[in-house]
């Protein structure tokens, strides 16, 4: 991702180069002397010889940014695919916690059922020991053979019903509570083994986690040394291109002149940033923290919210729906203890502000919503970036206008820029 420095870097050398190729009398406020033949001719091609020159410094300017915005884009593509892989790894602990409870809640049922059968095993006991100590005969006729009158015998033939079904219902109970020791068991044991299955899926998505960061992380300081050898070269560009353009007198006056309206237009800047974002701030602000719902005022909420974190450094992992948070070591020396925001956590909260619940990392958001192509964008759609053939890697939010507003890369901060065409995916994802 190009920075907004080097487009002003490349207007300089357009304007050098105008100015070298302008008649010398030009660059005077006053009418300079009148030369001879010889004089303009030297003159000219000395013109000449640096038009060639800062043609073909330009054109190698162009090449080292070229070259710095796909290191970059390389690097947030490892990136993402870390962080990618450390939501997976959440998801499988909460998986596997879950079925630990499920486990744990089968365990008590296996329990329960041990209890009940120990129970009706205690009941039936006591039946044949009472039996037992009684003499009773339960057999078919051992009460009817001694009765002594009918109403005795009828009385005891109800005694021999009650106590046959009294030894039916204890028989009964038992078997139906070894049954449910059964089932019991047979859950505990599968509610173990979905523990297990998940324990070891979670181990699988921590290897797979560790390995994905541990590959940013060495992206991270490879990538480093190629911006620090491409930066070294640039300086040297540049300043190659500094001695062309200082060998004449008065472009080095084009030059102050043009230095002092680019710090002008750069505090200017500087000026309708702030008041965008205090302007958003209050905005956001007077609405209050309830959430709008989706409707004619939430696409200006949800811009007003991103408006407002301008100026907010740039976390890797960093930001939530509820604003810019610590992120995720970088590889690159930085300290944990910074505040700010990456890309998608951008996202996450400006659409927060419309009750938009989104994934965390750019590449799931791209399916968050519906797929507009580019030629029908909308202030509040979110629009995508891939290096060639690499997965998804960066989002940012059109805002109108032929701009957008992003939270970059490393050593950025969050920024409106004009929109981006290089690595821009066909679609759009429209979520409001």
């Amino acid at each position: 991702m190009r920075r907004s420095g080097r487009v002003i870097g490349l207007t300089v050398v357009g304007l050098l180069a105008a100015a070298l190729l302008a008649p010398a009398a030009a660059a005077q406020p006053t009418p300079p002397p009148n030369p001879s033949d010889d004089e303009l001719q030297r003159s000219q091609q000395g013109v000449s010889r640096q038009a060639d020159e800062v043609a073909r410094l330009t054109t190698q300017l162009a090449d080292l940014d070229s070259r710095t915005d796909d290191v970059q884009a390389a690097l947030a593509a490892q990136r993402e695919s870390a962080e990618a892989a450390l939501v997976d790894l959440q998801s499988a602990r909460s998986a596997a916690a879950l079925a630990k409870e499920q486990a744990a809640a089968a365990r008590v049922e296996t329990d329960a059922a041990t209890v009940a059968i120990d129970h009706a095993r205690a009941r039936l006991d006591a039946f044949v020991t009472a039996t037992y100590q009684q003499g009773m005969d339960t057999g078919p006729l051992g009460l009817l053979t001694g009765a002594t009158s009918p109403e005795d015998l009828i009385a005891r033939a109800e005694m021999n019903d009650l106590i046959a079904r009294s030894q039916l219902a204890a028989q009964d109970g038992l078997e139906r509570a070894r049954v449910d020791k059964a089932n019991a068991d047979a859950a505990a044991r599968a509610a173990v083994e979905e523990a297990q299955r998940r324990e070891g899926v979670a181990q699988s998505a921590k290897a797979t986690a560790d390995a994905a960061v541990a590959v940013a992380d060495q992206a991270a300081r490879q990538h480093t040394a190629e911006l620090a050898e491409l930066a070294s070269e640039r300086v040297g560009v540049q300043r190659a291109l500094d001695a062309a353009a200082s060998t004449d007198a008065g472009l080095r006056q084009q030059r102050a002149a043009f230095t002092e309206w680019q710090k002008r237009m750069a505090a200017e800047q500087a000026a309708r940033e702030r008041a965008e974002r205090e302007a958003a701030a209050k905005r956001v602000s007077a609405s209050g923290s309830a959430t709008v719902g989706r409707g004619s005022g939430s696409v200006q909420r949800v811009i007003d919210r991103a408006m407002s974190q301008l100026g907010v450094q740039y976390v890797w992992g960093g930001g939530t729906g509820r604003g810019p948070t610590t992120g995720i070591p970088d590889g690159l020396g930085s300290p944990l203890n910074r505040v700010g925001f990456d890309c998608s956590g951008l996202m996450l909260y400006a659409f927060g502000g419309a009750g938009v619940s989104l994934p965390r990392v750019s590449r799931n958001q791209f399916d968050a919503g519906q797929k507009v192509p580019i030629s029908d964008l909308r202030p509040g759609d979110m629009v995508f970036y891939k290096n060639g053939g690499a997965p998804i890697h960066h989002v940012a939010m059109f805002i109108g206008g032929g701009k957008m507003i992003e939270a970059p890369y490393t050593g950025a901060s969050v920024r409106v820029t004009p929109l981006r065409t290089k690595g821009l995916l066909p679609q759009a994802t429209r979520v409001l």
